[in-house]
């Protein structure tokens, strides 16, 4: 008996001087915070049920989210679902697998019924949704128990939360009335450092040093630097953001930890969000089968250029996408085939329209493939049959040969056609503007041009809907939704324009008016603007937000997504955005 005393004895002390492992050591970190911020949201609770005052409401408010920054990094990264009920937008959304429309909830909801000034009339409909952030809270804390971490998934999620705060926290998408982005994005930073400490203690770190100081020089910034429409973006992203990302790159591959292998929107091993090669065309595409090849792009081009594909052989793709134009035609809305009408809305670009997921302004589908049958088969654009057009493709010797080349079976069908188009338009999609060069360092912006980003990501809220770096409505980090909004649009008389927009492909109340957000990448060169091309300069389509959308008109649109609150922004500020979006445009227009 004394020997198996000893025994087990010998076997506890083995075990308790195991060294916890490094991603277990940050998942205890995880839960910690987890149940500080549930006491945090339930002293929040209390003190709204207790009739407290306005001033410690608003307090204890702005302490409860701040303290879910501190669990955001792995919530949204492992459970992205509860995130989004915990932190989502304060807006409905339609469920298509369901065909529901499910109400907001969480800390935005919250701070709509508490900010600005807290209106007691509200404390029922204000202690409900409190409640219902508890439930997700404790949801949460369950889910957390089966996170699977691992070196390479923390490493991953660091990352990811550095460009979290460049897209969604620093522009004010997750704090949209208080205006508290920039002490959240504080601690942001601060678990970044926390989890970031239990790996540089290897001594095979040799970039620890830099990257202490890199977050310690923007935790600074972001304690001296509190006005939000002040607030330079631009000096953060470039001298704090980006070199804070390459540092956690470079400290990932010191300690051999494999980057993650999935195919995703935004690469794994990207150094920064502004990499040139950052967005993977291919994980849009989604499936192995659509890949896109040299080859496939050269016979793509031919086709996009061919009127073969038209019923009436009149038409081409190009007949309406002009290459000098940004891929658009310039016009409010294009002519349809039969040459008396209009087609129902305006000419997109078609310039890195694959770093998205849905296209068209309605969202009707979601891959380019699909999108080129769709136009073709179109009766007042195309009017055209991808069967017949093989047909007739057959006979061309020099597109037997390029069909051959471009797939392995030389099969001429519809699959093969629609594939080679939107490989080629797949090919379009790449950055090499001034923008792009700013942020890698290759090149300076004039005042005007720096102001005007700072105006974008900031006071004038453009890049809360376009998305930096893509600026479109695909959603960052993980780039995997592309969203709609309802702007209230008018047309050229003046009133509300009766496009329903994504309403008539779900028949859901929200999307009445509701249409994609494109990119604005060459904008300077693809007017006019909106879905109807009422706008035919900048300056009309800034008014027009600067306004406050179709509420800020005088319209009716109870749905409204965009902000009715006046922007109050200057003429000189005005200016300035232009200046900044002149730099969106691709060296090939510029030049």
């Amino acid at each position: 008996m004394k020997k198996n005393h000893c025994l087990f004895f010998l076997i506890l002390l083995f075990v308790s001087c195991q060294k916890t492992s490094k991603h277990q050591e940050i998942n205890k970190m995880f839960r910690s915070d987890i149940n500080l911020l549930i006491k945090k949201v339930a002293k929040l609770k209390y003190s709204v049920e207790s009739d407290l005052s306005e001033t410690l409401i608003h307090t204890q408010f702005l302490e409860a989210h701040q303290s879910y920054k501190r669990v955001e990094i792995l919530s949204e990264y492992y459970s992205p679902a509860v995130s989004k009920s915990i932190n989502g937008p304060a807006i409905p959304e339609f469920e298509e697998s369901d065909n529901v429309t499910v109400p907001p909830e969480g800390f935005q909801v919250i701070e709509e019924l508490v900010f600005p000034k807290y209106d007691r009339k509200s404390k029922e409909e204000l202690i409900q949704q409190l409640g219902i952030l508890s439930a997700n809270l404790i949801r949460l804390k369950k889910v957390s128990n089966s996170n699977e971490l691992t070196d390479a998934h923390v490493f991953d999620a660091m990352r990811l939360e550095v460009y979290r705060i460049i897209t969604l926290g620093i522009t004010g998408f997750d704090s949209p009335v208080v205006l508290n982005s920039l002490p959240e994005a504080e601690v942001s930073l601060v678990t970044i450092e926390k989890y970031y400490r239990v790996y540089s203690q290897n001594k095979s770190v040799s970039n620890a040093k830099t990257a202490y100081a890199i977050l310690e020089k923007g935790k600074k910034y972001l304690r001296v630097n509190r006005n939000f429409n002040a607030f330079d973006r631009a000096y953060f992203i470039k001298e704090i953001a980006n070199p804070l990302s390459k540092e956690l790159h470079k400290t990932q591959i010191e300690l051999k930890i494999p980057f993650m292998k999935e195919q995703r929107g935004l690469k794994a091993s990207a150094q920064t969000l502004f990499d040139k090669e950052a967005f993977d065309a291919e994980a849009f595409s989604g499936f192995p089968d659509y890949k896109t090849t040299p080859e496939k792009i050269v016979l793509g081009k031919k086709l996009f250029n061919d009127p073969v594909l038209s019923g009436n052989n009149t038409r081409s793709c190009s007949s309406c996408h002009h290459i000098e134009k940004a891929f658009t035609d310039g016009l409010e809305r294009a002519v349809s085939l039969d040459g008396k009408s209009m087609i129902q809305r305006n000419t997109p670009t078609l310039n890195n329209i694959a770093f998205q997921r849905v296209f068209f302004a309605d969202s009707r589908v979601s891959y380019l493939e699909d999108q080129a049958i769709a136009v073709i088969r179109n009766e007042n654009e195309m009017h055209g049959s991808l069967e017949k057009s093989a047909l007739e493709i057959q006979k061309n010797e020099e597109y037997v040969n390029q069909f051959r080349k471009a797939f392995p079976q030389g099969k001429i069908n519809e699959f093969a056609i629609k594939n080679a188009l939107a490989s080629y338009i797949r090919s379009l999609s790449h950055y090499d503007s001034k923008f792009d060069e700013y942020m890698t360092n290759k090149t300076t912006f004039t005042a005007d041009e720096k102001a005007g980003f700072n105006l974008f990501a900031g006071k004038a809220k453009c890049a809360t809907c376009h998305f930096i770096p893509l600026t479109n409505g695909t959603v960052p980090p993980n780039f995997d939704k592309s969203e709609s909004e309802v702007l209230g649009v008018p047309n050229k008389e003046k009133k509300l324009d009766g496009d329903l927009g994504k309403f008539v492909i779900t028949q859901a109340a929200i999307h009445r008016f509701s249409f994609k957000t494109p990119t604005i990448r060459n904008i300077e060169h693809t007017a006019p603007y909106m879905h109807n091309g009422v706008y035919k300069t900048l300056e009309e389509v800034i008014d027009f937000y600067n306004d406050g959308g179709g509420l800020g008109l005088g319209f009716e649109v109870p749905n409204q997504t965009l902000p009715e609150d006046k922007l109050n922004l200057s003429v000189k500020e005005k200016k300035q955005l232009i200046a900044f979006m002149k730099t969106l445009t691709d060296k090939k227009y510029s030049n």
